[in-house]
């Protein structure tokens, strides 16, 4: 995925095949930061002068109109900081971060090599979906990953780019709801989604019950596609706790998470967990695998 020049990875290319998705959050932050930038500037090189109209019209101390000066100054440029770390953090999270997070989810499943269908969730641009597909090509397998989006538009735009990376053989995408998946009982040998279980339920609002419930939801419907056996991996921001919670509750095996990783300027970790062969629903209800 990308040309490498002397071991470097080439992002110039693998931002222009996938872009940034929410350019105006960015843009927002870069315009914000700038002019903050301009403002704490401003109050730099005009400081007296701001500290007599201070004075002149809001404070009678001239202690006070300096303080206040001062210190609106000192905010302006904290803020602008701020802004621009945030604005290199979303740029970062958008392309670089997503492509070496994709890695390591690709890294956490064992053997790729016995994988006939794996999905992924919430596919969006594909980076997650063509770095499995390239782990199929690798190992020789005559398997396929299947890209789920709510947009048929991002699914052709994921096609296109899932061509420009040479595994368009390994691809399938479809549009569907994610929280009732279209695929059958023990379907799928992986599922994996990467930063994108957060965004379901964000019409109830991101803290609500409701939201955690569809949340939930979503990681149910995950576990039940899953084959027996089969390896699941959740990338995702914020929420992880509970689903971490969710997979003990619906007896997942092997369920671990990485350490913190600050995206979009927020946390966010790995989770990974193994559907056991013999798998407990509920109280008394047990699926058994009766290939073992």
């Amino acid at each position: 995925m990308g040309k490498t020049t002397n071991g470097t990875r080439d992002w110039a290319q693998i931002y222009a095949i996938y872009g940034i998705e929410q350019k105006h959050t960015l843009i927002f932050l870069i315009i914000n930061a700038i002019a903050f930038s301009v403002l704490s500037t401003v109050f730099f090189i005009y400081f007296n002068p701001i500290c007599v109209f201070f004075q002149s019209f809001l404070f009678s101390n001239a202690a006070a109109a300096r303080f206040s000066a001062g210190f609106f100054g000192a905010v302006t440029a904290i803020s602008a900081v701020c802004l621009f770390f945030a604005a290199a953090n979303f740029f970062y999270s958008a392309v670089p971060l997503r492509y070496e997070m994709a890695q390591r989810m690709v890294g956490s499943v064992g053997d790729w090599s016995s994988v006939k269908t794996a999905l992924d969730l919430g596919c969006g641009r594909g980076i997650l979906l063509n770095a499995v597909a390239t782990q199929l090509k690798k190992t020789g397998s005559s398997g396929r990953v299947v890209g789920l989006d709510r947009s048929m538009t991002t699914t052709l735009s994921t096609l296109r780019t899932a061509h420009i990376e040479g595994v368009q053989e390994y691809v399938t995408c479809r549009e569907g709801d994610v929280r009732r998946l279209p695929f059958s009982d023990n379907y799928f040998d992986v599922v994996v989604s990467a930063v994108f279980l957060h965004t379901v339920g964000k019409e109830y609002g991101q803290k609500t019950v409701e939201a955690a419930a569809e949340r939930m939801r979503v990681l149910g419907e995950a576990v039940r596609v899953l084959k027996p056996g089969g390896v699941g991996v959740v990338w995702d921001l914020v929420h992880v706790p509970e689903y971490v919670r969710r997979l003990q509750e619906l007896r997942m095996e092997e369920i671990r998470v990485s350490k913190r990783v600050t995206a979009f300027m927020v946390k966010s970790h790995m989770v990974s967990f193994k559907k056991p062969s013999q798998h407990f629903v509920g109280s008394g209800e047990v699926r058994l695998d009766w290939r073992c």
